[in-house]
């Protein structure tokens, strides 16, 4: 009965007493793995920045904004897609990059590593219809479509309605999932901030341009009945 209470885990994680048969410990360094996200979102960013650029039409703003949807997108498909089909991803014996990826944001929130049901489920929704909704979200932006602003709202809606999710869960849960305060701030919070500000002002702007555009078609038909 006493060597119960002393048992341990090979596992940097919080709770100390989560089990994880099989763990791998990380075998990238935290600058390799931040780093490598860092460079492709940049690549990323660019890329977009540049092509789009080709039309003389087009605004900063909408250029911004196709930026971030192929960020966000390829983060969602790529990411968080991987970890959403991979439950055994901390037990990988390779230093294959999504799965140190996840072994390192666990650190944040030890939640991924156990498989948490909710996470599990945010994520896979994430991944499977948002990150397809980016995508299409460029291509409406780009070639003027007219549900580009609806469908960018949506979307929005979606990013804030599963980050809601995931911070609310884990605060009901006790909030104790990351192994120092470092990561605490670093993973969980402001590595999701992003997901809560600029989806809350692409919200505001497409609730205006919708406003704008149905107050405007009105003015139109009460114009065209008073002839």
């Amino acid at each position: 009965m006493g060597g119960s209470g002393s048992e341990k885990f090979d596992h940097p994680y919080v709770p100390r007493d989560l089990k994880l048969e099989g763990y791998v410990p990380v075998f990238l360094s935290q600058s390799t793995i931040v780093g490598v996200y860092g460079v492709s979102s940049l690549l990323v960013f660019f890329l977009v920045w540049f092509l789009s650029g080709r039309s003389p039409k087009r605004s900063r703003i909408d250029r911004w904004l196709m930026c971030w949807w192929a960020f966000t997108g390829l983060t969602h498909m790529i990411l968080e897609g991987y970890f959403a089909f991979s439950p055994e991803f901390y037990k990988d014996k390779t230093p294959f990059y999504l799965s140190e990826v996840w072994k390192e944001y666990s650190k944040g929130d030890s939640r991924y590593a156990a498989r948490d049901a909710g996470v599990v489920a945010v994520e896979g929704i994430t991944a499977v219809l948002e990150g397809p909704a980016c995508l299409l979200a460029i291509y409406a932006i780009a070639a003027g479509k007219s549900y580009s602003y609806i469908l960018q709202f949506a979307i929005s809606l979606g990013q804030l309605y599963g980050t809601a999710v995931y911070f609310i869960t884990s605060i009901l849960e006790g909030d104790n999932f990351a192994t120092s305060s470092y990561y605490y701030y670093a993973y969980y919070v402001a590595a999701n901030a992003s997901w809560v500000v600029i989806p809350t002002l692409i919200s505001i702007r497409c609730w205006k341009k919708i406003c704008a555009s149905v107050a405007s078609q009105s003015q139109g038909q009460k114009k065209a009945k008073t002839r």
